[in-house]
């Protein structure tokens, strides 16, 4: 019998989800099509489908689905005893020939759609006909299957599978219903019979960490309470979202996003909030917004929790705000700026101490607590954008022989956030995907013309 547990944050992923916020992760790559074209023309879709089949050895997840406790209602991951690849890997192909910005609007499309509960939670298209003897992969997978690092980790177990022929999988037995309920009650009754043992060790501990414990906890209180404040009302962030979404893309150059960060002190991913503050600000003002009256303009980081190389299936990640200089109008004070709210957000928020927090109680009581402490950072809006980086290979990838050229990430968005953007880092570039809501963002492609200006400012010092 095989049943493995949802944790309470991958949980939460699948109950965040409503009409107009599709809780799923994503990315869009391109790729030289000459290493898997076909003779008659096109592309060899049969050999990716037996390579991608082949692949899936090493991520057994993506063969797995979602089973619930009756009663408890929590998730586990079972075998699909009806996996089908062909219901996952689609085949597509634009009017020839396609260029980026149809590519753009397919990947929108994929990005729309609410994954089957019913069936292992992910999908990949595979999109021919893409100008400059090109092809694509749009990917999708739910949020609760993996983050950001996961999925860079997955795309490496992917990419560098051989063809080599491997045996036909044969699904494992799972638990009746009443099965599932019996496992989640003796985990429940495990977790709270070590209560009592906890709290003798916390009564036998030295002074100090009492002192570590008191400050950790504090910490943990200041994130809860900014998660619970209101950010700045923005043409971002309308009441509810829609279900249809826009993707953009742009591409910076690694090396000199480092540059930025040598010159001028702080980390990559100040660099990549100070990049997108300008642009932010940028873009409102073109769409009649003064910057200046958003005075506490936030953007929700995740933040790896991840320790050591492992980059395992499922979600490990802690949340910290950092106000948004959106009404600085220099770019070395904007960064400077920046660099002063990421170490704020960092030396006095206790992101990573409010996850581990949460994620202990939440798993053993209810999954719920996360969930609802969740939608209530939603609705009281405590961040208008999610801005996310994910380091990625530093080498080239291929398939089959294909090189994969460039890989654009995409991030969910929640009920009344309009806009994610979500980075990728491979091989000597910054990828920068952004993920919007149909109706609200009509012109999202200047937000990629506002990134790279931003960014040429910020290079321009030297």
């Amino acid at each position: 019998m095989f049943a493995e547990r949802l944790s309470a944050l991958d949980a939460s992923f699948l109950d965040l989800e409503t009409y107009g916020s599709r809780m799923q992760i994503g990315a869009l790559a391109t790729f030289d099509a000459t290493p898997v074209a076909r003779d008659s023309g096109g592309i060899d879709f049969e050999r990716i489908a037996r390579f991608v089949e082949g692949a899936l050895e090493a991520v057994p997840r993506y063969r797995q689905r979602i089973a619930r406790a009756r009663g408890l209602g929590h998730p586990y991951w079972i075998d699909d005893d009806h996996f089908r690849l062909r219901y996952h890997l689609r085949h597509a192909a634009l009017p020839a020939p396609g260029d980026e910005r149809q590519l753009k609007r397919l990947a929108g499309r994929v990005f729309s759609q609410r994954l089957d509960r019913d069936r292992p939670l992910w999908q990949l298209w595979v999109v021919e006909c893409l100008e400059g003897d090109r092809f694509a992969l749009v990917f999708s997978v739910h949020h609760c299957l993996a983050d950001g690092i996961a999925g860079a980790g997955i795309l490496r177990a992917l990419f560098t599978a051989s063809e080599q022929a491997r045996p036909p999988w044969t699904p494992r037995p799972a638990p009746s219903r009443a099965g599932l309920l019996a496992m989640e009650i003796r985990h429940r009754a495990r977790a709270v019979a070590a209560v009592p043992g906890r709290i003798r060790r916390g009564a036998q501990a030295p002074r100090r960490t009492f002192e570590t414990a008191r400050d950790a906890m504090q910490r943990a209180l200041a994130t809860l309470r900014t998660g619970l404040s209101a950010a700045s009302p923005s043409p971002l962030n309308p009441r509810h979202i829609g279900p249809h979404r826009r993707f953009d893309a742009c591409r910076l150059d690694l090396d000199a996003m480092k540059a930025v960060k040598n010159a001028h002190g702080g980390h990559l991913n100040d660099v990549v909030l100070a990049v997108a503050a300008g642009a932010l600000g940028r873009y409102l003002r073109r769409r009649g917004q003064d910057p200046t009256e958003l005075d506490d303009f936030r953007a929700l980081v995740p933040v790896s929790t991840r320790t050591g190389a492992s980059a395992a299936a499922g979600n490990a990640v802690a949340l910290m705000y950092v106000r948004l200089p959106l009404e600085e109008t220099d770019p070395l004070t904007r960064y400077r700026a920046v660099l002063a709210e990421t170490h704020r957000a960092k030396v006095d928020a206790g992101y990573a101490q409010t996850s581990a927090l949460l994620e202990s109680v939440a798993d053993a009581t209810a999954t719920s607590l996360v969930t609802g402490l969740m939608r209530v950072t939603v609705a009281r809006r405590s961040y208008n954008v999610v801005i996310t980086n994910v380091p990625g290979p530093p080498f080239p990838l291929s398939l089959l022989g294909a090189r994969m050229e460039a890989v654009y990430p995409e991030v969910p968005l929640y009920d009344n956030q309009a806009l994610g953007i979500a980075l990728m880092s491979y091989d000597g570039g910054m990828y920068w995907g952004f993920h919007a809501d149909w109706s609200v963002l009509d012109d999202l492609h200047r937000l990629a013309d506002d990134v790279r200006a931003s960014f040429g400012e910020l290079h321009a010092l030297g």
